[in-house]
């Protein structure tokens, strides 16, 4: 059975940038992934029934964006067939990583494939988008630079650098964290050039997440010990670029419990594009 994965991502900076009159906030950031991955199998059935093969823990059937992509790719296509999807769940959820968006891109990636859809890649993006505004980046494959809600992608080629990714023991909620009053919502707008010359990059999110959420803050200061940490997306999973995966292993040692992380390379690629079926080992190191 062919095993398809569902790589995490880092926000590399996030910038607020306004608000629209439909209340999404619009952005700047740079999406990169990790060889660092949830993992979906796919038994394709006869009998038109969309199902998981089991629960996943924090996850109901109805918050589950791997059944909503399913059904939502069936209803596009007409497709008779049914699929039963068992997931192995590795990234954590609320930590600002992508695991769910991911876990839809890859849906709908492998569904077209497997149900013969034969939908374009921008077809399948623009289905995703109905289930958030990080699932393009996933489906298109390729780190971006995003502006919009998350969604005008442009592709980019930053180093493949090596992360430790702390995961404090905490799920931060997204839509309290953007409802904040004290968020700054108009940061000025950057460029490109700004980004690859490392010019006024922050997440605008942090200091909410920081001051709601100690744990976060807590991590936050443990990696500040060892360099300058950000964290990714909405949280709470905060990010250090090191040297090596040796060296992020020695710090992730250092790192008290009931902190966890992994420490994973970046990728400018996502691994469907190249080695679909792939069923090797993610990430180097975990606790």
């Amino acid at each position: 059975m062919t095993t398809w994965p569902a790589p995490a991502k880092l926000n590399l900076f996030l910038h607020v940038t306004g608000r629209r009159a439909d209340g999404y906030h619009t952005l700047q950031t740079v999406f990169q992934f990790l060889d660092y991955a949830d993992e979906l199998t796919f038994v394709v059935t006869d009998d038109g029934r969309i199902s998981r093969a089991a629960p996943v823990a924090g996850v109901s059937e109805e918050r589950d964006l791997t059944l909503r992509a399913a059904h939502l790719l069936k209803e596009r296509c007409g497709v008779t067939r049914g699929v039963q999807i068992h997931l192995a769940k590795h990234l954590p959820i609320g930590g600002g990583l992508g695991g769910g968006s991911s876990d839809a891109a890859t849906t709908l990636l492998a569904l077209n494939e497997l149900w013969g859809a034969h939908l374009s890649i921008p077809e399948l993006a623009a289905l995703g988008l109905k289930l958030g505004a990080d699932v393009p980046v996933f489906v298109h494959g390729h780190t971006a630079w995003a502006e919009g809600i998350g969604e005008v992608l442009t592709p980019v080629e930053p180093e493949e650098a090596w992360y430790l990714v702390v995961v404090p023991p905490v799920q931060v909620s997204t839509a309290q964290v953007f409802a904040a009053p004290e968020l700054t919502r108009y940061s000025p707008p950057l460029t490109i050039r700004d980004f690859h010359e490392g010019r006024g990059l922050r997440n605008d999110l942090e200091p909410v997440v920081r001051s709601r959420y100690p744990e976060v803050d807590r991590a936050m200061r443990l990696l500040a010990e060892f360099g300058a940490p950000r964290m990714s997306g909405s949280g709470g999973c905060v990010f250090l670029r090191v040297t090596d995966a040796d060296r992020g292993r020695q710090i992730l040692e250092r790192i008290p419990k009931p902190f966890t992380g992994f420490v994973a390379q970046g990728l400018n690629r996502h691994p469907l594009l190249g080695k679909r079926g792939d069923s090797s080992p993610w990430g180097v190191a975990k606790r």
